[in-house]
């Protein structure tokens, strides 16, 4: 029976982070399926797009993935996903491998990072690890989103904070907002905090909305209230703990 296991992400156009975050977790989804051959897909198409004309390299989007996948006489599929929330990019991809139900003899879906209460325990045990090294106050950028699973991110800033980790969360598409988390430091008098992304790569969001020269990044909208910022540009998916635990998404993954 011939196996495959496809690895989805947003993907990003950087390269650099692009290794150690997206490529890492890959590997180690290879290193674990090793009976299986391996696919990958990015989701987004303004980004296969970019790659494709500024550096030739060609990635699927999921369809385009499948479609290879079931014309290659696959029969069972185990798809994991590199999303962070069940948001919009999660649901419809979810959608998208459901219509090839019918065309293998199992297709199994791993969860996101974020999906059980275990998930926010050991993410936040993970980041707690990290962030008690610094000497001041966290805050961490997340994407955020419209769609209903927005609350991940106070959940996630709950959980840390109910670890004693001294961290804020806050979002460039969704709450909390940049000024919610700037009122909380502002209440505590905080002179210093270190700024990190809590996305999988440090893409373009982490380069310009977080650290970017332009007035209304974070960096820029933070030190205008005269609070020190220490940058870390570096996306979840550098952490191992992180890489393992899609990895064990992936081994834990449920038929659909």
């Amino acid at each position: 029976m011939k196996k495959a296991v496809l690895v989805v992400s947003f993907g990003t156009s950087y390269h650099e982070t692009r290794e150690k975050t997206i490529n890492a977790v890959e590997n180690k989804i290879k290193e674990d399926f090793k009976e299986y051959d391996f696919f990958r897909a990015y989701t987004s198409n303004m980004i296969i797009n970019k790659l494709k004309r500024r550096d030739n390299i060609e990635i699927d989007n999921p369809i385009q993935a499948m479609e290879r996948i079931y014309k290659s006489g696959y029969d069972e599929v185990v798809v994991q996903t590199l999303h962070i929330i069940c948001g919009h990019e999660y649901v419809k991809l979810k959608e998208q491998i459901k219509e090839y139900k019918d065309k293998f003899k199992s297709i199994k879906f791993g969860n996101p990072l974020l999906y059980s209460i275990e998930d926010y325990k050991y993410v936040a045990s993970s980041l707690k690890e990290i962030t008690d090294k610094m000497d001041s106050t966290v805050v961490l950028m997340g994407h955020g989103t419209d769609h209903e699973s927005h609350s991940a991110y106070p959940a996630i800033e709950y959980y840390l904070r109910d670890l004693g980790a001294d961290v804020y969360v806050g979002t460039v598409e969704g709450y909390p907002e940049i000024d919610n988390v700037i009122k909380k430091l502002k209440e505590r008098n905080i002179k210093k905090v270190h700024l990190m992304p809590f996305m999988l790569v440090a893409g373009d969001h982490a380069q310009n909305d977080m650290a970017g020269d332009e007035e209304d990044s974070w960096k820029n909208i933070i030190e205008s209230e005269n609070i020190e910022t220490v940058i870390h540009l570096k996306g979840l998916g550098e952490m191992e703990k992180i890489q393992n635990k899609f990895v064990e998404n992936a081994k834990k993954a449920e038929e659909i």
